[in-house]
């Protein structure tokens, strides 16, 4: 099943001890791309998340931004003083090595990890509620990622049908096309009134036939619009191969415009690229 690389999912749960608020956003990407946004005391929580990701998730940059709310009664809050004493001793040290760079304020310093500590707060259920609220979000955005990828599916299988009657129809008439390719030369030698060895003329027939067949890219372009519905419907990732299958289709639709030899087949190696395209930018957010 088809499943895309964009997706949105937020997630709250509230407690005597406060609030968890959490929001995965999924965009397209070629491997793999977590980004953590986390509160210091939950920070711990990041390889089990990231762990849950690597596990569900094939592709794609994923942005995980965790806020915890405290509770003005379950929390009290106290400066680490150890914490703070090495942080000013580490200023000091840029202060005398750099004496004209700004020096942070009290406030900037409450800020730094370690030195604000909070008390009274049961960390462990909080981070038990942490952990349940994002199992629910990446559930919730692999839903959004499945949805999409149906839709996305829906749309690359209007083009596959729209490649194939055009492939059909260049196939139908390139027996007609041929044949009109003969009688144009042979129009232009009877014009020019020379005569010309009959077998000398079929020689060149056949050769201009040679390089006007486009049996084998239609052939081509066939089996490739059969190997991407096929794709469309296996399990797991399956972008990358698409991807891949992009660019051999639009390398048939290349040589079938090169060996155009009317206008007729022109128009369609260029209506083929064009469905490509489409197909193209669609599959970049196929998981």
């Amino acid at each position: 099943m088809v499943h895309s690389m964009t997706a949105f999912s937020r997630q709250e749960t509230k407690a005597p001890w406060g609030c968890l608020q959490l929001e995965l956003r999924s965009v397209n990407q070629r491997y793999l791309e977590p980004h953590f946004r986390l509160p210091e005391s939950l920070r711990e929580l990041e390889p089990v998340f990231r762990e849950a990701l690597r596990t569900r998730l094939a592709r794609g940059k994923v942005e995980t931004a965790l806020r915890f709310d405290a509770s003005e009664t379950g929390e009290t809050l106290s400066v680490n003083g150890e914490r703070l004493t090495a942080l000013a001793t580490a200023l000091q040290e840029v202060r005398s090595t750099l004496p004209d760079a700004p020096m942070p304020d009290a406030l900037a310093l409450l800020g730094h990890p370690g030195v604000l500590e909070s008390s009274g707060l049961d960390l462990d259920a909080i981070k038990a509620s942490a952990t349940a609220l994002f199992d629910d979000a990446l559930n919730d955005l692999i839903d959004g990622r499945r949805r999409e990828g149906e839709k996305l599916k829906a749309l690359i299988d209007e083009r596959l049908v729209a490649i194939g009657e055009l492939v059909a129809d260049v196939r139908a008439r390139m027996p007609e096309i041929l044949e009109r390719q003969r009688q144009q030369l042979k129009d232009k030698l009877d014009a020019l009134d020379v005569e010309l060895d009959p077998q000398r003329l079929e020689a060149e027939v056949v050769m201009m036939a040679h390089k006007a067949d486009v049996a084998e890219e239609l052939d081509r372009l066939d089996t490739h619009v059969a190997e991407v519905a096929r794709q469309l419907k296996q399990k797991g990732p399956v972008g990358r191969r698409l991807d891949f299958l992009m660019q051999e289709l639009n390398r048939e639709a290349n040589t079938l415009s090169s060996k155009s030899v009317v206008a007729d087949t022109t128009r369609c190696a260029v209506e083929l690229k064009v469905l490509i395209e489409q197909m193209r930018e669609q599959i970049q957010n196929i998981e």
